[in-house]
């Protein structure tokens, strides 16, 4: 393995090589001069002297201040660095909030003010990009909206077999454009730091299962929702987080056999779960299905296959994780403690 350069081990390294040239320098200068005083001497009893002499007034006081010189030079050399860990530690802080984040150069030295300008300049072209990504993405939702709401008009006076399956793709086509809409205003809100508001999870069960439970219901299943006394509450988007729950449950409807149950339950903590009766993902299969165009094996064929890569988007942009129990055979939403 290559070993790293360090500035601060090259910094010692040539003060100690400028600390032993000039101690060599000083000996040859003393022993010089010394020889030039004992020439009347003889030279065992002048080498005796100028060795007790040199031992006495010139090694022992470079000795001692040798010792404190290097754990100044260390004690100063540390303290050079102290801003640049600082800024590290700001980059660390901002996980999850790296949108309009920039490094604070009021104490950063002279010397590194290129390197964190150069950074700075590279995370607002990276913002830029993602702002006009997400205007992108908005705005072709937005402009797909209105030709799948005339389709669905059209479907509607349309006296076909196939009509209702139909009508059926155009509103999974409007449900997924929604959710992908709502993703860009959750990015928006992100940058812009708009304040989150105060979620209550058992409230977002709540009407989440009561919107879906009649076409659960439809699908020859059940659904039923559990939630603690002590309903937990959450800093955030409601409809995003209402989206992220209403993903899951479908997928739960879907993995679910003809009279199973789908499970809701809120909590334990600042989590809401969603059990079915599938055969359950494993850790990495839910890797490989939150990348975009995955889809679980019982994820509709007509999908786009986005399904848990956005709902895996949302509990990022709140700061929490999706995870998956396939023992439980159940997908958790959960959110920090701090949320």
């Amino acid at each position: 393995m290559t070993r790293r350069r360090s500035v601060a081990r090259r910094l010692i390294r040539g003060l100690g090589g400028v600390s032993l040239i000039g101690t060599v320098l000083l000996l040859g200068a003393v022993v010089f001069f010394y020889r030039l005083s004992f020439e009347d001497l003889s030279a065992r009893e002048a080498t005796a002297r100028a060795i007790r002499e040199m031992s006495e007034h010139v090694a022992l006081p470079l000795l001692v201040l040798m010792v404190p010189m290097a754990f100044v030079s260390l004690r100063v050399i540390r303290q050079a660095f102290v801003p640049m860990e600082e800024a590290a530690r700001q980059i660390e802080a901002a996980r999850g909030h790296e949108r309009g984040f920039r490094i604070d150069t009021s104490r950063i030295p002279a010397e590194a003010l290129p390197f964190t300008g150069a950074v700075n300049d590279l995370l607002a072209r990276l913002d830029d990009a993602a702002a006009r990504q997400e205007a992108f993405a908005a705005d072709v939702a937005h402009e797909l909206r209105t030709p799948l709401a005339v389709l669905s008009l059209e479907l509607d006076r349309l006296d076909h077999t196939d009509a209702s399956r139909l009508k059926g793709d155009v509103a999974a086509m409007r449900r997924l454009i929604d959710q992908l809409m709502l993703l860009a205003q959750i990015d928006a809100a992100t940058a812009a730091q708009i304040a989150p508001e105060t979620v209550p999870l058992a409230d977002v069960a709540t009407d989440v299962v009561s919107l879906l439970a009649p076409g659960v219901i439809a699908a020859g299943r059940t659904i039923m929702l559990e939630a603690e006394t002590e309903a937990p509450v959450v800093r955030g988007r409601r409809e995003a987080i209402a989206a992220a729950l209403r993903n899951l449950i479908e997928n739960a409807v879907r993995a679910t056999p003809a009279s199973g149950v789908v499970q809701v339950h809120v909590g334990p903590g600042r989590s809401i779960r969603v059990r079915d009766e599938g055969p359950g993902l494993s850790p990495d299969r839910l890797q490989d299905l939150v990348r975009r165009h995955s889809r679980a094996d019982h994820a509709s064929k007509d999908g786009a296959g986005l399904g848990l890569a956005i709902v895996e988007r949302i509990m990022a942009a709140h700061g929490g994780t999706l995870t998956t129990d396939p023992d439980m055979r159940e997908l958790s939403l959960r959110f920090p403690d701090n949320s």
